[in-house]
């Protein structure tokens, strides 16, 4: 069986219409997942926990993908494959 592992970190954003975080220094990580289930239920409730703080954003990051520099990107997992 692959393991397809995920991470799921984030932080403010500088201006909330780019991907620039205000402070690297204080970037959350939420953890490291073993399925893009797991990591997508930890994004949403980080998601929902800092709804009212427009600059505030998380990202779930597919760590499987850069084990294998020859392998071709494959698309994001649906939820639910």
């Amino acid at each position: 069986m692959t393991q397809r592992l995920h991470l799921v970190f984030g932080g403010e954003l500088i201006d909330p219409q780019k991907n620039a975080f205000k402070n690297v220094d204080d970037i959350h990580i939420v953890g490291m997942f073993p399925d893009y289930a797991s990591a997508y239920n930890a994004w949403k409730a980080e998601a929902q926990r800092t709804v009212d703080n427009a600059h505030m954003r998380y990202f779930i990051a597919h760590i499987h993908r850069l084990r294998d520099e020859e392998a071709e990107a494959s698309p994001t997992e649906e939820l639910g494959d």
